[in-house]
């Protein structure tokens, strides 16, 4: 019998650091996946980080890996909810999102804003350890900063033309607030979807906008036709002033030809005044008399025409 026992009694010892020894196998290895890391932590204190693979760690408890997903794109949505996120605080319950998107603008007008915050876990300890609720926390940062950001702005700015100044500022807030809180996340963009005026003023605003947009539509129009017309008349006027120049230049050429003409034919004239006036009547005449055609000249005291005429000469 106590042979027995014995034998019992080292089966069991066996038994035993068998399993301790199963155990401490299987606890002593985890695995990070690829879009992870892992934050080791040594009787509960974060000692080291770890990338993935196959990783080695005391067993038994002793140490323990909490695996976070750092390449994973998060986001959080206001004013409105996608149904299906797997990160439960991507968007706030129904009842909340109608005074999510409710804001004042600077001009004490209200609008009704829906954004979007794309972040990411940039170091798993300080999300894990930080903060308490990380998430949680960046909710209420990020409604913070963007409706201090549409209260600096008038309606117009944050309907139309100021959207793209707001995220862009809005995304820098929100990174420099994390920080300052050493939250661990690193913000890629706020985003603003929909930005609407009440509902109850929205469809005349939206008139208002219609009458913009064919305002900006009625100016690009005029300024193509502005942009047509304009070097076609400049084209124009340069024909035309140098058209007047090409002419003003011949006028003044032969003005000075005729000038120099006319000086040496005063020379001509001085020196042999009768022959130079003689020689200037026969040019003259030579140049004139052709022009005239047929021409029959009378003697005032001839009684009759005909004795002048030769009627049998060939014409």
């Amino acid at each position: 019998m106590a042979q027995l026992r014995s034998i019992n009694f080292t089966v069991v010892r066996l038994a035993v650091v068998g399993i301790v020894i199963v155990v401490g196998i299987f606890t002593s290895f985890y695995t990070v996946s690829a879009d992870s890391q892992a934050v080791v932590l040594r009787f509960g204190k974060p000692i080291d980080t770890k990338g993935p693979g196959l990783h080695f760690k005391l067993p038994y408890g002793i140490d323990s890996a909490l695996n976070v997903e750092v390449e994973r794109q998060l986001k959080q949505e206001f004013g409105y909810g996608t149904e299906g996120a797997t990160n439960r605080w991507q968007y706030s319950d129904p009842s909340e999102q109608e005074l999510e998107k409710s804001m004042v603008t600077g001009d004490l007008n209200a609008a009704l804003v829906e954004w979007v915050v794309q972040y990411r876990i940039d170091d798993p300890e300080l999300y894990l350890f930080a903060v308490r609720d990380p998430d949680a926390t960046l909710r209420h940062l990020s409604e913070s900063v963007v409706r201090e950001i549409v209260g600096d702005r008038t309606v117009d700015e944050v309907i139309t033309v100021g959207r793209q100044e707001i995220e862009a500022v809005a995304t820098a807030k929100l990174q420099a607030a994390t920080s300052s809180y050493a939250m661990g996340l690193r913000i890629e963009q706020v985003q603003l979807k929909d930005v609407n005026p009440p509902r109850a003023v929205q469809s005349s605003f939206n008139a208002v906008n219609q009458a913009q947009q064919d305002k900006e539509t009625a100016i690009n129009v005029a300024n193509g036709e502005y942009n047509k017309e304009i070097p076609r008349a400049r084209g124009e006027a340069d024909r035309m002033i140098s058209a007047a120049e090409g002419y003003a230049k011949k006028r003044v050429n032969e003005a000075a030809g005729d000038v120099a003409s006319f000086e040496a034919l005063l020379v001509e004239y001085t020196a042999a005044p009768e022959i130079t006036r003689r020689r200037l009547y026969l040019e003259t005449m030579s140049e004139i008399l052709p022009r005239l055609g047929k021409t029959i000249i009378l003697d005032e005291e001839a009684k009759g025409i005909l004795p002048l005429l030769n009627l049998d000469a060939k014409q």
